[in-house]
Formats: C-alpha cells, structure tokens, sequence
C-alpha cells in the first residue's frame, strides 16, 4: 500500500452502503452491496482534485484488509476493483 495512505481511517458507512476514506478533506469511497457471507463491490469513486495520486489504490486495498479480517468474501463488479486484482493476484484469495 502507498505509505502515503497508511494514517487514513476507513469507515464502512453501512447506511450509505459504501466505504470511505478522506484524504485532503475530500472522501473518496466504494459502493458495496451485501450478500450473505459476500460483498459486491460495485463502485469505486474518487474526486477529480485526488485521482492520479494512489487513493483509488489505497481505499480497495484497505477495503480488502478490513473485509478479510471478518471473513467476507468479495464479487468485484467494479472495473477498477477488478483490474486491481489482475495487478496485485496475491488478493484473488479473498474473491468469493
């Protein structure tokens, strides 16, 4: 992970169905849906002011990280999240 990233908390905002992580006062975040011992990933979204920078990166690998320390699954629907998992395959472990 971008060591850039490492001090910035996630947060599963369960009512909104997504994790967020802030970075510069702007939150970038991953729409989710749960499905029994599953979560689809379907969105991954970054504001304009931060992409380029590692934050996309950084919020699926945290999201990852946190989804495999409760034993859940993933169904990447997501492009972005799926073309992390082509780049780093050490995760396809976690997919359901």
């Amino acid at each position: 992970m971008d060591t850039r990233y490492e001090a910035n908390t996630l947060i599963n905002n369960i009512a909104a169905g997504r994790f967020e992580m802030e970075v510069e006062g702007a939150t970038a975040f991953i729409k989710y849906k749960n499905m029994r011992d599953t979560v689809a990933l379907l969105h991954t979204e970054v504001p304009p002011a931060l992409e380029g920078r590692g934050v996309a990166a950084a919020l699926v690998e945290k999201t990852f990280v946190y989804l495999e320390e409760r034993n859940q699954k993933i169904v990447p629907l997501c492009p972005y999240v799926a073309t992390f998992l082509k780049r780093h395959p050490e995760w396809k472990r976690i997919i359901a």
